[in-house]
């Protein structure tokens, strides 16, 4: 399938700096199948949807992934940029690499705050295996050298400050991990969650690791030639076994950002039985995709050819999808990580 089938054009002004305040104000364009689309807000979301509905939600919780720092060898010193994406053990994660071609394997890198890391080894995609040097989880090291990983649409254009330390987590966040934050969590505030258990509305909450792969442009021009991320994640087997008699009662499974949706269907069975699961999934859903885990999905605006995108695309349908972002286009909504919010019911 064509790349290009995806593209859509997006004026600048449209990519959200800062997030809505309160995090619940933020605009909300719900997108049924077949039916009229309608612009509300966030804190609607109780009478969008039914009793004994489930909303999935991903508890991840973003870590101070992005580094900077000089390369330490015998042929000199270099500025060197990482951002993690994937831990590999205690000591070690995968790392994308800013000024990559001044780095080679067994280099010293100093991050500052008396942080290090080893350049242990050069993967195909260009990044590299890091290992950090002293016997503290590199989460404890991060809090000294690290920052938030805003994405670069965001970080290109204003530099991290202290508020994104709050704005870019969610209120479920509490498993270490993540690079990137589950962004459509990013709308729910204490005020919204009442609301929603006054309405019946049920909660579950799973667990994967956002790294920073999702925010690579897709290169191909075919979608058959996009090499997709791998990202680590794990549902409960209670947590399936209450998806899976919610949904045998009639209620729909709705998750809250592409991360959940992306999980549940690579633990779900062809009959969409949800099982237990705890493993890497570098699922890629394009149009033709069977669904069979959700019934539904909440989820930010995204980039143009992006695989978020094509996905949202094989949930609704393209042309449904390109409909709605002239739409959210034409009337101001906000887009990416910090933007407005779609409801998708097909």
């Amino acid at each position: 399938m064509k790349v290009d089938l995806f593209d859509f054009d997006l004026p600048q002004e449209s990519i959200a700096l800062r997030p809505a305040r309160p995090r619940d104000s933020a605009r909300m364009l719900v997108v049924p199948g077949g039916e009229t689309m309608r612009d509300q807000i966030v804190r609607d979301l109780p009478q969008c949807l039914r009793a004994g509905d489930v909303l999935v939600f991903n508890d991840t919780r973003v870590i101070p992934a992005q580094l900077d720092g000089r390369r330490v060898s015998a042929t000199g010193e270099a500025k060197i940029g990482a951002t993690l994406h994937k831990r590999i053990d205690l000591r070690r994660w995968q790392a994308f690499i800013r000024n990559a071609k001044r780095l080679r394997k067994g280099d010293t890198i100093e991050f500052g705050g008396e942080v290090t890391a080893i350049a242990e080894q050069r993967h195909d995609d260009g990044s590299f295996t890091l290992a950090f040097d002293g016997d503290q989880p590199v989460e404890v090291l991060l809090e000294r050298a690290g920052r938030m990983p805003l994405p670069p649409y965001i970080a290109g254009k204003r530099p991290t400050d202290e508020q994104d330390k709050q704005d870019y987590q969610t209120i479920f966040a509490k498993e270490d991990g993540a690079v990137a934050a589950p962004t459509a969590a990013l709308h729910f505030t204490p005020e919204l969650l009442a609301a929603l258990d006054e309405a019946g509305i049920i909660r579950e909450t799973l667990t994967l690791h956002v790294g920073a792969g999702t925010f690579l442009p897709v290169k191909a021009d075919d979608t058959d030639d996009h090499q997709m991320h791998a990202e680590w994640g794990r549902i409960e087997p209670e947590v399936a076994d209450r998806l899976n008699a919610a949904r045998a009662a009639g209620g729909r499974i709705i998750s809250v950002g592409t991360t959940s949706l992306r999980l549940l269907e690579s633990a779900a069975r062809e009959d969409g039985v949800i099982e237990p699961f705890a493993d890497d999934t570098s699922i890629f859903i394009t149009p033709g995709y069977r669904f069979r885990a959700i019934d539904g999905l909440m989820t930010n605006f995204h980039l143009p050819k992006s695989t978020l995108f094509m996905l949202v695309s094989a949930l609704m349908g393209t042309d449904r999808m390109q409909q709605a972002y002239a739409h959210a286009i034409e009337h101001n909504y906000r887009f990416y990580s910090y933007g407005d919010s779609s409801l998708l019911l097909p």
